[in-house]
């Protein structure tokens, strides 16, 4: 949350998520290959076909949306899945909806917001959070879910709204190494994290990623 927001602020919104989305790419095949035993499929099978049906209407929408618009969507959309995870952390002991109308308004929610900003883990958050998933399970579950939904949102980025090209692909590279550390560095300061001190965690970066994108 926190990466998208500062790239949104220095490329802009829509342009930032032609960069954002290669390493993003290459982010979800290093977390699939750590994680992948923790991966509950149950839950990405239940998420995807949704989520897809989310991308394709965010193409549209997106695709000449005014820029300044463009980031203060993004930024609302974070403040409100913050504020909702909260809520859930909070109310600890509430019901929380299984149903298939859950089910598709998380999904549907995830695809539109990973189209218009990369912030598909926005609201895939709440709905992991809310199935209270243990960190690690939370983690590969995750790890599918966006490798799967991110390499399918490639093609569009590329032909429809061509915001990927040689130059945003060469920025990329010159960040490569530094995604790859920040990898490993991640991988060993998680696994000294505790499941419910987890949970702050994602609440808070997802905050503040909001903040830095509103007083911008």
């Amino acid at each position: 949350m926190v990466n998208v927001a500062l790239m949104a602020i220095v490329f802009g919104g829509k342009a930032s998520t032609g960069i954002v989305l290669p390493l993003l790419c290459i982010a979800d095949v290093m977390a699939v290959i750590y994680y992948n035993r923790h991966a509950r499929w149950s839950h990405v099978w239940r998420l995807m076909p949704w989520m897809v049906i989310g991308i394709i209407i965010g193409v549209f929408v997106g695709k000449d949306l005014n820029e300044v618009i463009f980031r203060k969507i993004m930024a609302l959309i974070i403040v409100m899945t913050a504020l909702i995870m909260v809520f859930l952390e909070i109310r600890k002991t509430m019901i929380i909806p299984k149903n298939r109308a859950f089910v598709a308004s998380m999904g549907l929610a995830s695809g539109f917001t990973t189209m218009i900003g990369n912030l598909a883990g926005a609201f895939s958050n709440v709905y992991f959070l809310a199935m209270r998933l243990p960190k690690n399970d939370f983690i590969g579950t995750a790890a599918w879910v966006f490798l799967l939904i991110n390499w399918f949102k490639l093609p569009f980025q590329v032909i429809y709204w061509k915001n990927i090209n040689a130059d945003t692909l060469h920025t990329n590279l010159l960040v490569l190494p530094a995604l790859i550390a920040g990898f490993w560095i991640g991988i060993r300061v998680v696994a000294k994290i505790q499941d419910d001190s987890y949970r702050r965690v994602v609440i808070a970066l997802t905050l503040i990623g909001a903040i830095f994108i509103f007083l911008k």
